[in-house]
This record gives structure tokens, sequence and C-alpha cells, in this order.
């Protein structure tokens, strides 16, 4: 923890570890050049079984020998889609695009023709690099459809085609000169609200976001961590992938997240820290409980991408016995914003999203004026630093709302921030519930229903209504069987006010997701306005 005493909803960035001004290729030379005979990558097949294997040295030489090729087909700045799940080719396919000096877009492997179609002609891609299929994504099929009439792209790629992915027709042994600021990648948005936009990352954003990240998780050179995250998502190829080069560390590359695998994977590999959505960890915790496993060489489980519950953190220190951190990110920030230390205590896990990672300014804003607010007091997080994007690639309506002349990043995400510098996070903006002119905060709500025994997860929605403007709306998922609504409504007014207790209960098995595991609330208040939902009772 960084000591500080705050007034004012402002942390200055921490100066503790120092800005790399190396792009991602040179980075992967360097590790090869000092730390080349540490195992880098270990591939696990689809089936669960350990697959190929390539020390730094021999990824280094395979990444480079496909930038020559990639560099002989395509001018530097291109934009290339890669559209594929976890597999070491996409690792290749990143590092050598990035030596190539090509930006690499990135795309969900479970997309259908019109999304796949939009990131193709939004990005202006001219190459697509994929895969045949995927658990029953006819990807071959939806290609050609999502191509046609495409005459931008020039290529067609798939990625177990080692002939085509390592074409090189002129014999090409030069790569053009990179720069740590050069765009390096555009992810898209997972589009909770609307369409996606394409976010551009930097080569400096992604490698400086990734070591600071892993840094304050305690990786080492000696560590093995398990990349159980979708690699289209900066989760998977910038804070895992990245986070093993920065730190010289083995990664195991699953294809597909299977809870008994994965547990399983701990302890053949002794595992010491893992990366996941609170949706994979209550998994693995189901896993764990049901079939306890020898997981003692655990050190960390991180968690991000959406709310996690006090109740998930404390199974995990049963379960695995193991710290716990929590992480707050954007991709529009490459992602990482905050994050624990090892050393937090149990409250501040459970409370808050942690202190600003290092260099990275972070401040409360009121929502109206951009004013930086006295600590404790609720606004939207914003944060500045190396790993801001460049731009929302073709948007600069969009990209002029996000960042604000003064270089803030408007998240448009709530909460606010101590005197001891941690972040609460309280909602998204647009998410805010207004009812009867008074604010209400889904993160605060939840939190409260997800230390209920009974209840597995939670996602709270505002709803239309004539009378109040908005009422409050719990879609709730349970363990087991479910609790009737008198009972929650009992429950929650014995932690919390009746304003902030929902009117609307309903049932849910499962929740629609984003890419990356992300509830689609809006598409939850859809769904109760078209009458599509379970009325708990």
């Amino acid at each position: 923890m960084n000591n500080v005493t705050l007034t004012d909803s402002y942390f200055p960035a921490l100066k503790d570890l120092p800005i790399k001004r190396h792009t991602i290729g040179e980075a992967l030379a360097e590790t090869a050049n000092y730390r080349g005979d540490n195992e880098a990558l270990v591939e696990i097949n689809q089936d669960g079984r350990v697959g190929r294997r390539w020390t730094y040295k021999q990824l280094y030489e395979d990444s480079l020998r496909c930038a020559f090729a990639l560099a002989s087909r395509f001018k530097k700045g291109a934009h290339i889609v890669i559209w594929s799940p976890n597999s070491p080719e996409w690792v290749l396919m990143e590092y050598a695009s990035a030596m190539a000096g090509l930006v690499l877009v990135t795309a969900n492997p479970a997309l259908q023709e019109k999304e796949l179609r939009y990131i193709l002609e939004q990005s202006d891609a001219v190459g697509l690099f994929l895969v045949s299929e995927f658990r029953g994504n006819p990807m071959s099929e939806i290609a050609k459809e999502a191509t046609s009439g495409n005459d931008a792209i020039r290529e067609i790629v798939y990625m177990t085609d080692h002939t085509a992915l390592f074409y090189n027709p002129t014999a090409n042994l030069s790569l053009p000169n990179i720069k740590s600021d050069h765009a390096a990648q555009i992810q898209y948005t997972s589009g909770t609200t609307g369409f996606p936009k394409g976010t551009v990352l930097s080569h400096l954003g992604l490698i400086n976001n990734a070591n600071f990240y892993a840094k304050r998780c305690g990786v080492k050179e000696t560590s093995s961590w398990i990349n159980i995250m979708p690699m289209f998502h900066t989760s998977g190829c910038g804070m895992v992938t990245l986070g093993c080069l920065n730190s010289s560390c083995r990664m195991i590359l699953t294809s597909i997240f299977d809870a008994k695998v994965i547990v399983s994977l701990i302890k053949d590999f002794t595992v010491d820290i893992i990366l996941g959505v609170p949706t994979m960890i209550l998994a693995l915790l189901e896993e764990q409980e049901a079939n306890p496993t020898d997981t003692k060489s655990l050190k960390i489980i991180s968690c991000g991408g959406a709310n996690v519950a006090p109740e998930m953190v404390i199974r995990v220190k049963e379960s695995f016995d193991c710290k716990f951190s929590t992480l707050y990110g954007q991709t529009e920030y490459s992602p990482v914003i905050t994050q624990h230390y090892l050393s937090d205590t149990i409250d501040d896990i459970c409370t808050t999203i942690g202190q600003p990672i290092s260099q990275t300014d972070v401040s409360i804003q009121s929502i109206k004026k951009n004013i930086i607010l006295p600590v404790e007091t609720i606004g939207e997080i914003c944060a500045r630093g190396p790993s801001i994007m460049h731009e929302y690639y073709k948007n600069p309506d969009a990209t002029a709302k996000t960042i604000d002349r003064d270089g803030w990043l408007h998240t448009g995400d709530l909460g606010k921030i101590n005197e001891r510098g941690y972040v609460t996070i309280t909602g998204r903006v647009k998410e805010m519930i207004i009812r009867g002119g008074e604010n209400h905060f889904p993160a605060e709500i939840e939190n409260v229903l997800r230390q209920h025994d009974a209840i597995s997860d939670v996602a709270v929605v505002g709803i239309p209504d004539k009378k109040w403007g908005e009422v409050i709306a719990a879609f709730v998922r349970f363990h087991d069987r479910p609790v009737s609504s008198i009972d929650l409504k009992h429950f929650c007014r014995q932690e919390m006010s009746a304003p902030k207790t929902p009117t609307l209960w309903r049932l849910v098995d499962s929740y629609p997701l984003t890419g990356s595991g992300k509830i689609k609330k809006f598409q939850l208040r859809d769904m109760e306005l078209a009458g599509q939902t379970i009325v708990l009772v």
C-alpha cells in the first residue's frame, strides 16, 4: 500500500516503477536475449492435453520469422484482423504483427456475420487470420459471407496453415522502424450500451500496463501463470501475455475454459497466479469445493471485469488459501487502472477496487462540470497516464467526449475515493438509477444482495416507471433453490434503506454476457420491457 492522505478526490501518479519505452517486439527480443532458456509458452489443447512448448528464444525466433513474412505482404501500419480462440499461433501473431509494424485488430471467435463484417469494414482491415470453426461456430462459412464484396481484404489466412502463415514471397529479412508510441492494436469495446468502438492502443500503453499489473501481483521469473482469459481482450493478450513477457515467466495458455481442467492444471504446473472474471472464479471455487485438489502452489487469484462479491473473496481464501486481488480497468486504458496490493486487508479487498497502478493519475470528477470532488464523494472515475488509448478509430466525436483537453480519460463509471487513495466503484453513469429524484447505484445494491447465502449472483437494473421515473429491478441467480422476494426484501431492509430495496424481483438461470464476461444490463432491461422475464414470487 502507498500511504497517502487525500482531501480531494485526486490521486497523483505513483513513480515507484519507471515507464518502459519499448515496443512489444523490443521487449520480446530483450527477454529472449537475457532469459532465452526460460520456458515461455505451454499449449493446452481443447481436450485439456498438454501440447507444444516454447522457450523465450524459440518464441522470439518463430515470431521473428512470422514478422518477416507479414512485412513482405503488408505495409507498415496496415490493419489485420485476428479471429480465433486462444492458441500459440495467436501469441505468435501478436508478437509478429507488432514487429512488422502492423496493427492487430482483435475479434471474438463467437461473432456472427453482421458483427464480423462491421469490424472488418470499420477497421479498414486488409487481412483476416482465422480458424475454420470454434465451439460449433462455423467461422469459415461466416468469414465468406462477412468478406463478400469487401475488396479491401487481400488475404484470408487460416492460422493452422503454417505454410500460408509464414509465407514470405520475397525472402524478406528486414522490418520497419517501430516506435513505442505507435499503434499496436485495435480492440473493440464490448458494446454493453451500443455499437462497439475501435479502441486504438499503443505498444507503450500495453507493455507498461501489463508490467505495472504483474509487478503489483508479485509475479517473478519463476512464476507459472495460467491464461484462461480470451486473447481477443486486453486481459488475455495484454495483462497476462505481456505480463509474463515483462516477468520472463511461463504462461500456460488454455483454449477453452473448463473449471475441472483448470484446477488440475494448477496442480500439475504448480501455478502460482491466475486472472479471471467473477463468473470464472466462481466456477473454479465450485469445482474446488466439490472436488478438493492440491493447489497449494497458488499464491494469488486476480479478478476483475465486474463487481466482486465479498463472499467470493472469503471463499477464495478458504478454498485456495491464497491472496486475492481485485482490479478495475477499461479497454481504453490498456486496461488496468486500479488494483489491490498483496498486503491489503480483507476489508479493503471486499469494499474497494484498490489504489491506482503506477504512473497513473486517478480522479473523481463531477459529471456535469468535470470538477474534482472532495474525497468520499460519488462522481465519474477518470484516469490519465501512459496507458491511455490514442483514440476511437474513425470516431473523433466519441474520442473528444471520452478524453478531455487535460488528458483525462472519462471512464463512464461512477465511484468514489477515500482519503487513503482507495477507489470504490458504484456503477455506470448511464446505469445510475434515478428513482423519485434520488440517485441509486447498482453496485451498492448488488454487493448487499451477494452477501445472501442463497444468491449466486445478481444484476440490478433501472426500469422506466411512470410514477417514479425509474424503479429498481434485481435479476437474481440462486445457488440451488430460490428464496422468495419477500424474504429478499426483508434481507435488504436489514442492510440498507427502503428506497434502495428493489421493487421488481426477477429469476434468471444465466445472464446475457459480453465477450469479456460482463453482464449486458441493457439486454435485461429490454427483456423486462418486452415481458420476457420470470417473476420471482
